[in-house]
């Protein structure tokens, strides 16, 4: 028998206060709505669902709302942003969608402060924005790399904060998803890559550098979650070793998000029967 579904935010929310990532599971599937198959059909019910509320939200946009959803996903390489990105995002109109990968600064990027180019990339009304990376890389290789000092990265989190509740006052609805990955799982998908001549364009070899610094970048995970998951604007902490569970309880937070706003279709501005009449009676 499956398990009865419970709303998905309230187990993966990000622990208040001090936050252990070694204490989450990497493996876990709390609230699937059973095995692996089940979760994968509940899956596409879900985004089924989705679509049809993401063209109310469109609508709603196109005809002067302010209303918008953007998911954030932050992870190790490995986790599983662009597999979210292709099950989960590419289940609605890709007209309604405004997807944004954040990379290494240019050097026109460079000349702003860290969240010019973020502020560009924020979704207009009616559309469902995903950023694959975002603002939060400013603090995570920010922090580990010292690319800037402790004073700079304690600035940035109240920053990010300020920030994020701006968004929410525009209409912005914000779903943060941290991606927790096992440093063995990544090991194993990065061993695929090198494995499978049509992945292996995905491969660094700086990945493996990286992997030398887990421990720094999980303490620097901890601590992003830590100064900013809010009330407002919560992390929710989503176990990623399975990509059947990841993949079904990103879409559910973000399908959670969504019925939350109840989009509407809006009603028209104009006499329908009226119209319709007009066509009958057009001559050809």
């Amino acid at each position: 028998m499956a398990k009865k579904t419970v709303s998905v935010r309230e187990v993966l929310r990000a622990p208040a206060g001090t936050v252990t990532l070694a204490d989450i599971d990497p493996r876990d599937t709390p609230s699937a709505p059973g095995d692996k198959d089940t979760t994968k059909a509940q899956l596409l019910a879900d985004g089924a669902e989705l679509a049809v509320l993401q063209e109310k939200l469109y609508a709603e946009g196109a005809t002067g709302g302010t209303r918008r959803v953007l998911l954030v996903l932050q992870g190790m390489d490995t986790s599983g942003k662009g597999g979210v990105i292709e099950h989960v995002a590419g289940a609605v109109n890709p007209q309604g969608l405004a997807i944004t990968s954040f990379k290494k600064p240019t050097p026109e990027e460079l000349k702003h402060g860290f969240l010019w180019r973020v502020r560009r990339a924020v979704p207009v009304p009616g559309l469902i924005g995903v950023f694959d990376r975002s603002h939060y890389e400013d603090v995570l290789i920010g922090r580990v790399r010292e690319l800037a000092t402790p004073a700079v990265i304690e600035r940035r989190y109240k920053e990010i904060v300020r920030f994020e509740d701006q968004l929410v006052e525009a209409g912005v609805t914000i779903v943060k998803c941290m991606l927790h990955v096992s440093k063995w799982e990544q090991k194993q998908r990065l061993l695929a890559r090198l494995d499978d001549s049509t992945k292996r364009w995905k491969f660094n070899p700086g990945d493996i550098d990286e992997r030398g610094l887990w421990e720094d970048y999980q303490r620097a995970y901890e601590v992003a979650l830590e100064r900013t998951s809010t009330q407002t604007n919560p992390w929710y902490v989503v176990p990623s070793d399975r990509k059947w569970y990841r993949n079904w309880a990103i879409g559910r937070l973000l399908l959670e998000a969504v019925q939350d706003l109840d989009p509407r279709f809006p009603a028209p501005d104009y006499d329908v029967a009226a119209q319709r009449d007009r066509l009958i009676d057009e001559t050809d």
